[in-house]
């Protein structure tokens, strides 16, 4: 799979069924070349120009399903 494929997909966390965004960066193992996680980023306030939130950091044992359109997460709420 793609990284641009990767990153058109809404993520959701079963927990609360609740929508964390799409995936805007990857973290690998440098030894492996493994995805160890990947960053959705944080809510922001008045349109992303203030007070952003730092980002939604998933490890990728956290992942529980990569579908066409999401990818479904079990991370705390």
């Amino acid at each position: 799979m793609l990284y641009s494929e990767l990153k058109n997909k809404d993520v959701i966390n079963i927990k609360n069924c609740c929508k964390l965004g799409h995936v805007c960066d990857l973290e690998f193992d440098p030894c492996s070349g493994c995805i160890c996680k990947i960053m959705v980023p944080g809510c922001s306030r008045l349109f992303g120009f203030f007070n952003t939130e730092p980002d939604i950091v998933i490890p990728f044992r956290d992942i529980k399903q990569i579908g066409p359109d999401i990818i479904l997460v079990d991370i705390p709420c």
